[in-house]
């Protein structure tokens, strides 16, 4: 007895035609976009990225093993029992939502009364007062070195001097905007400090910018007031600014105060990166800042300001 096998146009028989619902199988299309896979983010954006690096080893790692596993990568405090988010700061946020205000989309820039609370909390520390307008509110601390690195780029074949070791995610930002990295290094013999002498070796006209990172990240070390007045002056020198990474301003080891770049914001200009993520413990808040400490309008003037702003603006709002 024959068996009938019954279909609904989607079978086997009609695949091995060629066939599907009634229409011949389309031939392999030249994709416009395939381009792609041979950029920089589909071929080295792992490897840029520490936090990919990062996901790939915890990945790897048995937490049922029989050792205990000590994450020595972590940046995030706010796992760990002993640190604690303040109540005060869980209370205000709570208020503030529940007046209704505070629900809406907020201008690119951050909300005013959001900058101009930054604006004073950070002019504590400078011989001059901030403004709300010198504040620039970000999706956290990387967001803020996102706005930064594409501002800098702008210029063809410019390039930026970035400490080695350093944070790893000024490298990726760069590449990623085709802006040329050149390293000086930190002299572990003196703390870890800048090798200000052969910062004017490795410059040339097409230096836009250095970095510093102070607490610096990974090494810890507290830059005094005469290691930065000297960054300063050779900043001026080159004709450069200064991006001061402060992210770990108020997480001081030792008895070295902690002294913003922006205090010489007169001798240079300074873009200065914070947040509330680590000095707070409240990393998943995603709140940080771009602080321009310029007193002499430098960065107006040259419309770098205006840059940050018209990114913020087609960027995380």
């Amino acid at each position: 007895m024959a068996t009938v096998h019954q279909s609904n146009g989607h079978g086997e028989a009609a695949a091995a035609n060629g066939k599907s619902n009634g229409h011949a199988a389309a031939a392999a299309a030249d994709w416009n976009f395939a381009g792609g896979k041979d950029g920089i983010l589909a071929t080295t954006g792992a490897k840029n990225s520490i936090r990919a690096i990062r996901y790939k080893i915890s990945a790897s790692v048995e937490e049922s093993g029989p050792r205990p596993v000590l994450p020595l990568a972590h940046g995030d405090p706010s796992v760990f029992p002993a640190f604690r988010t303040a109540v005060e700061a869980e209370d205000a946020v709570a208020a503030a939502l529940r007046t209704g205000q505070f629900s809406c989309y907020a201008a690119g820039v951050g909300l005013p009364a959001a900058r101009s609370a930054v604006a004073e909390h950070l002019s504590q520390g400078v011989p001059y007062k901030l403004s709300a307008d010198d504040i620039f509110l970000t999706a956290g601390g990387t967001q803020a070195i996102e706005v930064i690195i594409p501002v800098l780029a702008q210029t063809a074949g410019a390039n930026i001097l970035l400490p080695r070791p350093g944070y790893p995610n000024y490298e990726a930002r760069a590449a990623f905007n085709k802006l040329e990295v050149r390293h000086f290094d930190l002299i572990p013999e003196k703390g870890w400090e800048i090798d200000v002498d052969s910062l004017e070796s490795i410059a040339d006209k097409n230096t836009t910018a250095m970095l510093i990172i102070n607490p610096n990240n990974p090494c810890g070390s507290v830059y005094s007031y005469e290691h930065l007045a000297k960054v300063a002056e050779v900043a001026r020198k080159l004709g450069i600014l200064v991006i001061a990474d402060e992210v770990y301003g108020k997480l001081v080891l030792g008895n070295a105060p902690f002294i913003p770049m922006g205090v010489f914001g007169h001798i240079a200009p300074v873009l200065s990166i914070g947040s509330l993520s680590k000095s707070w413990i409240v990393p998943g808040w995603r709140l940080g800042w771009v602080a321009v400490y310029d007193p002499t309008k430098i960065l107006e003037e040259t419309k770098i300001s205006t840059s940050i702003t018209n990114y913020l603006n087609v960027s995380t709002d």
